[in-house]
């Protein structure tokens, strides 16, 4: 079901989403060659309880999944689309790597999810074009997102910034509500799927996130139970916004 968040909840969302955002930049910064991943994931623990906060992937268990996730931090490097575990194996970033940081935090009880995808070091132009491409993509999602329109609007947008540049568009994965939980209603293709889905409302809260890969869309579940690879293994990236739905547009709570 598509929940409606009420004013308190938003401002909440508001103030979580701040905190949320001020995470994803230091994590960001501290991105460089040789950096072992466990290193990240410290951060975002050190970070998020430091403030009094939870975070929202640690230990969640999606319907369907054989285990929880046992890390705070999503680090997606490379070939690895979403969901890579930062603490099970030694990782540690390349010059020439793109990396994927995917957080989820509760703060007073309510969720927002955001994700961005970062060069280590100098990377190929390649690459470049991709991780700028899913961020335009990110944002055209976002304009797409206004009360009275619908959920295929915003599909719509991403795909035409993924096909537009040539990227293999993701039809496996996507966006979806957030706020009371990690993953509500609605699901947010990032293709044009067909269903127009339901229409967008004042007060609904959406995790829109665009994944676009350099080759084929196809990907699939590696044997961690949670890390989505593509099937080529090519490189991918990944951005994410927690956006709250207006009459006029969507503002950006993780901004």
């Amino acid at each position: 079901m598509v929940t409606i968040k009420t004013k308190e909840d938003i401002a909440i969302l508001r103030e979580g989403g701040r905190r949320h955002a001020e995470i994803l930049r230091v994590l960001s910064a501290m991105v460089k060659p040789g950096l072992p991943v466990i290193e990240l994931e410290n951060k975002a623990r050190e970070m998020i309880d430091s403030r009094g906060d939870v975070a929202s992937f640690l230990n969640f268990k999606p319907r369907g999944a054989r285990r929880a996730y046992p890390a705070a931090l999503c680090v997606s490097i490379n070939d690895e689309v979403v969901h890579g575990i930062p603490n099970e194996g030694e990782k540690i970033l390349k010059e020439g790597d793109i990396v994927s940081l995917d957080l989820g935090l509760t703060h007073k009880g309510l969720v927002t999810d955001s994700a961005v995808t970062v060069a280590v070091g100098k990377v190929a132009p390649e690459l470049e074009k991709l991780i700028a491409a899913t961020k335009e993509a990110l944002m055209a999602g976002i304009k797409a997102a206004k009360g009275g329109k619908r959920v295929s609007d915003i599909s719509r947008a991403i795909e035409m910034v993924g096909r537009r540049y040539g990227f293999g568009v993701i039809e496996l994965l996507g966006g979806h509500g957030v706020g009371y939980s990690v993953h509500e209603e609605p699901c947010i293709p990032n293709y044009d799927d067909g269903d127009k889905g339901p229409v967008l409302k004042p007060g609904m809260v959406l995790a829109i996130e665009p994944q676009f890969n350099i080759g084929t869309k196809d990907v699939y579940l590696d044997d961690d139970d949670y890390t989505y690879r593509t099937a080529d293994g090519l490189p991918s990236a990944h951005f994410e916004h927690t956006v709250v739905i207006t009459k006029s547009g969507a503002e950006i709570l993780t901004a």
